[in-house]
């Protein structure tokens, strides 16, 4: 049975960045944990940094299924949208190589990692933009900009999810589901 270096490498790696952030990572510590030479890491990979691009593609693949398994046709297009996005931010808390790039991305700013995390955030606007716009084209929602739509969307999530249990106790799915569709379909008037 043939050993695929190349995976182990990449799954090396991904657990490194896991546990010590892409920052602390070295090609000798990806090597190791491998159990392959540096110079074999080179003959699939120029750099460290094109070896998380890889593995972020994986992860972006591996989210749009996620989200993917819980869109339902019989469902409204604010419900689908909600499962969406609860399911893509529930993947980045539970996932520890998203905890541990998010974590390094805000208390360090590794460039490589703020591209990469840009990346995902758009990866995940984009798909949400194609919901949107199958919302406006079955006449489900107003005419609108799906990508601009897309993203204060996540951002309110993120904002919600993330920032706001800072401060507070977290939401339930319930609540999150509410608040949600108070802001984005019902609005504040009365």
């Amino acid at each position: 049975m043939a050993v695929d270096r190349k995976q182990l490498i990449l799954e090396a790696a991904q657990k490194s960045f896991s546990l010590f952030g892409y920052k602390a990572t070295t090609m000798d510590q990806i090597a190791k944990l491998a159990n392959v030479g540096k110079g074999t890491i080179y003959t699939f990979f120029n750099s460290k940094e094109e070896i998380l691009d890889e593995i972020v593609s994986s992860l972006i693949r591996h989210m749009k299924d996620e989200a993917e398994r819980v869109v339902d046709p019989t469902k409204r297009f604010d419900e689908n949208i909600h499962r969406v996005l609860l399911r893509l931010l529930e993947f980045r808390k539970s996932h520890q190589l998203t905890i541990k790039l998010f974590q390094e991305e805000k208390e360090i700013g590794t460039k490589a990692v703020v591209d990469v995390i840009q990346r995902v955030e758009q990866a995940i606007v984009d798909y949400m933009k194609g919901i949107i716009q199958e919302a406006i084209d079955r006449g489900e929602i107003k005419e609108c900009n799906p990508e601009i739509t897309a993203f204060i969307m996540l951002k309110t999530y993120v904002a919600l999810i993330f920032d706001w249990e800072q401060q507070h106790p977290p939401l339930g799915k319930e609540e999150l589901s509410n608040l949600f569709r108070l802001y984005f379909f019902e609005g504040l008037s009365t």
